[in-house]
């Protein structure tokens, strides 16, 4: 085997913390340090969530590549997402770094998404740098969290010398870090200094030619499409003839417009890119996730990127409501499927399949909250479709059904215990633990198959009357623990045409929960609110009062109608069941039967029932 050499101008790092764990705001002070911006430049807070949704929801959903300078050394950063949900983005990220930085809340210490994406880093082999952020916190207990985390990491089966982690105590907000909890901390200088220490440089064969792995694809409007990825072995000029490897192992040559590498949070065009760079390939139209750019003299493949199978899918279609067209842009199965197809060319973790019908395709990807981020940027984008509910992927094994299990850990106060293990057990859930630290909140570990999960979010939010806590990661698949049900109430639901009333309303209230307005358009088979039985109801949520030319002497007494809980696009995903779909605009989020005329649902539930007593 050749010995590789070390680029040690390079350091090539990720970041991984949990959601609110203060990654992005620690890596804002890293840029200001890093002398990456001007003095005297604007620049705003959280720089690295550059998506609308990002921002909006506080999480980092894509992975980012960014830059800083520190002496001489080049440090390129990229931002992990903390959550499973996206762990395609984790898995593509990890393949261009040498070491991580694990970044900690000092008083909630690590947590399962945490996990997630630490065993994926530890299993490659990275090098971790473990670093305890906001120790200035009232309840901060980072001798604690620090025994946590070496728990966690035996647990995860490191070994001696990924155990062996240099710990910082970073307030990432003052842009601090110190090496001890005694020292008096000023800057980052500290943790720029550990990763030049305990994070190797770039390694490459100095004998080997070119070879760059495809991990993200961009594409600009002035240059086309853009390939990014880390160079494993040679350099790349501006001219060279260049050839790209497929998944299927042929080679196709390929011409290079631009060469660019990170500097700062953009780009700065070079004429060379050294062993170990992350660079970005200008006006390569034909390229994918995974794919090899080589030489043309020498074409030889590195290892493709591989990602966890999908856990769930969903069905996308096109809209067939009777409102269809009024409000999107987007509404043929065409376009619909183009947009698919163009996700899962930067997306790895995510796949499309043709569905039922020509109008309708089967989405697979790692979780619900995965889709809904998805659906929810279509809406942006300007689509009009269509959603199922999400089910699981099953496999079989031996003659058995297996299904995907989650590790689930809630944190809940202590009064809330027995209604939280008995919703679980309902959805076959098993307690694994339980820690009551005497605080007044109890800590709960249980094994649930995915689908228990599905629907459950909300009506956990409900039960802990919103203070309790909830994350999970896959565990694995197990057999087939058996049926539940999902929803135990059923749907009101419009039996025609046209706009609600207030009157129409206030008297379906008894029924159940509301989840439109006085003067929301409606159609027949549109769900509008959750019936308190576990049966349908067809209603007329259009019918006007009555009125006469005899007015009481007292009037008539005003109508006071609950207030309506936004209908949100994960609570929507969340509620519907198998006959139900939900109706997505960019304007709109409206839940509809699959089979809106009213005698055509009567009829089948008939022929089903009649079907199932001959059985």
């Amino acid at each position: 085997m050749k010995k590789l050499e070390r680029n040690n101008a390079i350091r090539n790092i990720a970041i991984i913390a949990h959601v609110d764990h203060g990654k992005t705001t620690l890596v804002d002070n890293m840029f200001r340090q890093g002398c990456t911006f001007r003095e005297d430049q604007d620049v705003g807070e959280r720089v690295m969530d550059s998506m609308d949704l990002e921002r909006e929801r506080g999480i980092t959903i894509a992975a980012k590549n960014c830059s800083v300078l520190w002496g001489d050394t080049k440090i390129n950063i990229l931002d992990t997402p903390g959550h499973a949900d996206f762990g395609g983005e984790v898995e593509r990220a990890l393949m261009m770094v040498d070491g991580a930085i694990l970044l900690v809340d000092s008083s909630e210490g690590p947590l399962p998404q945490t996990r997630f994406v630490l065993k994926k880093a530890l299993e490659s082999g990275k090098r971790i740098i473990v670093v305890v952020n906001k120790i200035d916190r009232g309840d901060a207990r980072p001798e604690e969290v620090l025994q946590m985390i070496y728990d966690l990491f035996i647990d995860l089966d490191a070994n001696d010398a990924q155990i062996d982690f240099p710990v910082l105590y970073a307030i990432g907000k003052q842009g601090m870090a110190k090496r001890s909890l005694e020292e008096e901390g000023t800057d980052l200088r500290p943790l720029f200094e550990t990763v030049l220490e305990e994070i190797p440089g770039p390694g490459f064969d100095p004998t080997a030619p070119f070879q760059l792995l495809v991990s993200d694809l961009d594409y600009s409007d002035y240059v086309g499409r853009l390939a990014i990825g880390r160079v494993f072995n040679g350099a790349v000029h501006q001219n060279d003839s260049l050839a790209c490897i497929g998944e299927d192992g042929s080679s196709k040559p390929l011409r290079v417009s631009k060469i660019q590498v990170y500097d700062g949070i953009g780009f700065r065009e070079t004429d060379r890119v050294e062993p170990g760079d992350i660079a970005i390939l200008a006006g390569i139209e034909d390229v994918h996730i995974g794919d090899t750019i080589c030489t043309t003299e020498n074409p030889k493949a590195l290892p493709r990127i591989t990602v966890d199978e999908p856990t769930i899918s969903m069905h996308f279609a096109i809209n067939t409501s009777p409102f269809s067209g009024l409000e999107g842009k987007f509404v043929q199965s065409a376009k619909l499927r183009e947009r698919l197809q163009r996700e899962t060319m930067s997306n790895v973790a995510l796949a499309i399949e043709d569905g039922d019908t020509a109008d309708s395709f089967v989405v697979k990807g790692r979780g619900e909250f995965q889709m809904a981020i998805l659906i929810e940027t279509m809406r942006r984008e300007g689509y009009e479709l269509s959603v199922g509910r999400p089910h699981v992927i099953y496999k079989e094994k031996n003659g058995k059904l297996l299904e995907p299990i989650e590790h689930v850990f809630i944190n809940c106060e202590e009064a809330f215990t027995g209604i939280v293990t008995e919703k679980m057990s309902q959805r076959k859930g098993r307690m694994i633990n339980l820690v009551n630290h005497g605080t007044g909140r109890v800590q709960l570990e249980f094994s649930i198959p995915s689908r228990g999960l599905i629907g459950y979010r909300t009506e956990f939010l409900t039960d802990t009357k919103g203070t309790g806590m909830m994350n999970s990661y896959l565990q694995g698949y197990e057999e087939y623990r058996g049926e539940f049900p999902t929803r135990l109430t059923g749907s009101i639901v419009s039996d025609r045409r046209g706009e609600t009333t207030g009157y129409a309303l206030y008297n379906l209230e008894p029924r159940g929960i509301i989840m439109v307005e006085p003067g929301t358009p409606v159609y027949e088979g549109m769900i509008v609110g959750e019936h308190n039985r576990d049966a349908d109801i067809d209603v007329n949520v259009c019918k006007p009062k009555k009125l006469t030319n005899h007015r009481a002497s007292n009037k008539d007494d005003a109508i006071s109608l609950t207030p309506v809980v936004p209908l949100t696009l994960e609570r929507a995903i969340e509620f519907i069941r198998d006959d139900e779909m939900v109706e997505v605009t960019p304007k709109s989020i409206r839940l509809r039967k699959i089979v809106l005329p009213a005698l055509d649902r009567h009829r089948a539930r008939g022929e089903k029932i009649a079907a199932a007593m001959e059985d």
